[in-house]
């Protein structure tokens, strides 16, 4: 049997990045919480953690991570249960579950459709963003209990499932989308490299995809301005920065802007990869995202 205050101990280490911010937040000394580690990694016979600057989560550290969280989350909906069945209390305890999706999902479909069974449940989301391409690794990790991904393939001890497309469009204010005009009003791939390229951060890679897609090019250089905040990558767009790639479901609070090429479009399949035992607040959770993406996006 696992010692659960070990346990305790690792899943604050982890998360809180160190021991001395983890002895914190479970009220206990420095030396307490050094002790439950090396006692648990001397009973599995292997480290746990990786000392450094940060403290991070070896393999074996992350899976049993994601088996702390998915204790606690049992436990929270045992004692729900206990306490009266499916609708908690008015001063029920908060329940809290992390997830990982791209921003462009947050801020569009994801929060208006789980914002009524948060309210409802009294759920806590702590949302990691990153890119789609990218948010698995957080679930690889033990980080998160599911995550809105392009990876199809189900990781071990995962299912993913179908949630729809996002469909991008390449886009810019008039001005700029002139200047990559021809006199005959055809897109010249020569002066659309010209013009800088708003980006979201390093890992998009949408842009990329637009060029091969439709005009063949592989790794082609442009400048680039990178902009890691949905609100303030469209209006670098609007304000003549530069051209990006923008959701269709964006596209109609921004109507100063105007397609680069018309019907020309970058289809992204998303996925919910998740637990494949998850506890009954995880399983509302996965309920609440597939509906919330099936109601918003074309289906795959």
């Amino acid at each position: 049997m696992l010692d659960a205050r070990q346990l305790q101990a690792l899943a604050a280490v982890i998360e809180h990045g160190g021991f001395g911010p983890a002895a914190q937040a479970l009220n206990l000394t420095l030396a307490a919480v050094s002790l439950r580690i090396k006692s648990l990694e001397e009973h599995l016979g292997q480290r746990l953690l990786v000392r450094g600057k940060t403290v991070r989560a070896t393999a074996a550290g992350q899976a049993l991570l994601a088996h702390v969280k998915q204790l606690q989350m049992m436990e929270a909906d045992l004692l729900a249960g206990l306490q009266g069945g499916g609708e908690p209390r008015a001063d029920a305890a908060w329940q809290s579950l992390s997830v990982a999706i791209n921003a462009d999902s947050v801020a569009s479909w994801f929060l208006p459709g789980v914002a009524p069974l948060l309210q409802r449940h009294r759920l806590l989301l702590e949302i990691v963003i990153d890119d789609q391409d990218h948010t698995h690794d957080a679930l690889k990790s033990g980080d998160v209990i599911g995550c809105v991904t392009t990876l199809a393939q189900p990781m071990r001890g995962c299912v993913a499932e179908p949630l729809g497309v996002m469909r991008y469009r390449c886009v810019a204010a008039p001005a700029v989308v002139q200047r990559c005009r021809t006199p005959r009003g055809a897109v010249s791939p020569h002066q659309l490299l010209a013009q800088p390229a708003i980006i979201f951060n390093r890992k998009d890679a949408l842009q990329d995809a637009f060029l091969a897609q439709h005009f063949g090019l592989k790794q082609p250089n442009y400048p680039r301005h990178f902009a890691p905040a949905v609100d303030a990558f469209e209006t670098a767009i609007e304000l003549g920065l530069g051209w990006g790639m923008v959701p269709e479901q964006h596209l109609a609070r921004r109507p100063g802007l105007q397609e680069m090429l018309p019907g020309a479009t970058v289809d992204v399949v998303l996925y919910w990869q998740h637990w494949a035992r998850e506890p009954l607040s995880a399983q509302r959770l996965t309920q609440a995202v597939k509906a919330a993406a099936h109601a918003s996006l074309p289906p795959v």
